[in-house]
């Protein structure tokens, strides 16, 4: 029997897919959220609606029915040292917020082992790659210093490959997953802080949840890889799919950024691939690009990235510029994505300057 493992998840969007996952393990969880998003997942539960392969429509998990406990909580509510982990399930430039910066800030002395599931691994995280200088990365974050009171032996990353989003017409606690893959999480240096991540993922593998009387295998598993590399699989989705959403005057969705001109997308998945392996992936830790086209097929809204931009945000995670920068510490440059760098960049500046002048 596995041990049971009490969860502090940073953030309800995500955090409340794999808060639910995990309650329905058996653990509990507590995401940290806006007073709004609180009271209604205290009030309401977590409502996760996903497709169930060989079922018509979407499957509606409500998590106060499951043997886990899931709750939320407010920045100031919670100590990070009561948890056995903590996940950051918020984009990076919300760690600057105020408020959030400074439970961030607990988090990192509490000493607890963190999962990062954000699109954008953290800059400790980098740290556990041989041979990159992360001192030329800093500029790719929104406030790097908000990383670096973290200890790498005590940071993963687990890429947050299932695609949801909240339907805008639901309340804050209804998130829809449309691509229900996986959470896939490295391990971290310490056994025992793995092993943690080792007894919710065998829980989430082995739970059911009934409907209509039948006893239902619920998608969306969390998979541990020795490699810490498996992540970074998600840096070529992102950079052939998700920002190649931006345009010059609007946005596009992933299925017509991947497929309009397939070919193009290919060489661009298959050079952040060679990218990844040089670094030390091995191509087994990564996605082929035919598997990842098939999912893109059922993709069709812009990336949250790329929506993000068009509502007028003036930060986003730039994982574009990340990939950039680490391939011109190697020689190595791909026009295409250059092209798109600037694309985000031009609609940030028009961003900031609108948010400056209102």
């Amino acid at each position: 029997m596995t041990k049971k493992h009490n969860v502090l998840i940073l953030g309800a969007s995500y955090g409340s897919l794999l808060g639910t996952k995990l309650a329905m393990g058996g653990h509990s969880a507590t995401m940290v959220c806006l007073p709004a998003e609180v009271e209604a997942f205290n009030t309401n539960g977590a409502r996760v609606r996903m497709p169930i392969k060989g079922r018509d429509g979407l499957v509606e998990i409500d998590s106060r029915t499951l043997p886990g406990k899931l709750t939320a909580a407010g920045t100031t509510a919670v100590d990070p040292a009561a948890f056995d982990l903590v996940a950051l399930a918020m984009q990076e430039p919300q760690y600057r917020s105020p408020g959030v910066r400074e439970l961030t800030e607990r988090v990192a002395k509490s000493g607890r082992p963190c999962m990062s599931i954000m699109n954008m691994p953290p800059l400790t995280y980098l740290n556990r790659i041989p041979g990159l200088d992360t001192s030329k990365l800093r500029h790719c974050f929104a406030d790097p210093t908000v990383w670096d009171a973290f200890d790498p032996a005590l940071m993963t990353l687990c890429s947050p490959d299932p695609q949801a989003f909240r339907p805008p017409e639901e309340p804050v606690n209804v998130l829809q997953v449309r691509l229900p893959t996986n959470f896939k999480a490295a391990r971290f240096d310490n056994p025992a802080h793995t092993q943690i991540l080792k007894d919710m993922a065998a829980d989430v593998e082995a739970a059911r949840f009934t409907v209509d009387g039948k006893a239902l295998e619920i998608p969306v598993k969390l998979k541990v890889h020795d490699s810490i590399f498996v992540p970074l699989a998600k840096w070529a989705m992102l950079v052939a799919g998700n920002y190649r959403c931006v345009g010059k005057d609007g946005m596009r969705p992933i299925k017509e950024a991947v497929h309009s001109d397939v070919e193009t997308s290919r060489q661009i998945y298959d050079w952040v691939v060679r990218l990844c392996t040089s670094l030390g992936a091995d191509p087994k830790d990564l996605v082929p690009f035919e598997k990842y086209a098939q999912a893109a097929l059922s993709l069709g809204s812009p990336s949250s990235a790329a929506r993000a931009l068009a509502a007028g945000a003036p930060n986003i995670e730039r994982v574009d510029l990340l990939v950039k920068s680490i391939a011109e510490q190697r020689g190595e440059r791909l026009a295409s994505l250059d092209a798109t760098v600037e694309l985000v960049e031009g609609w940030l500046a028009k961003n900031r300057a609108a948010a400056k002048a209102g």
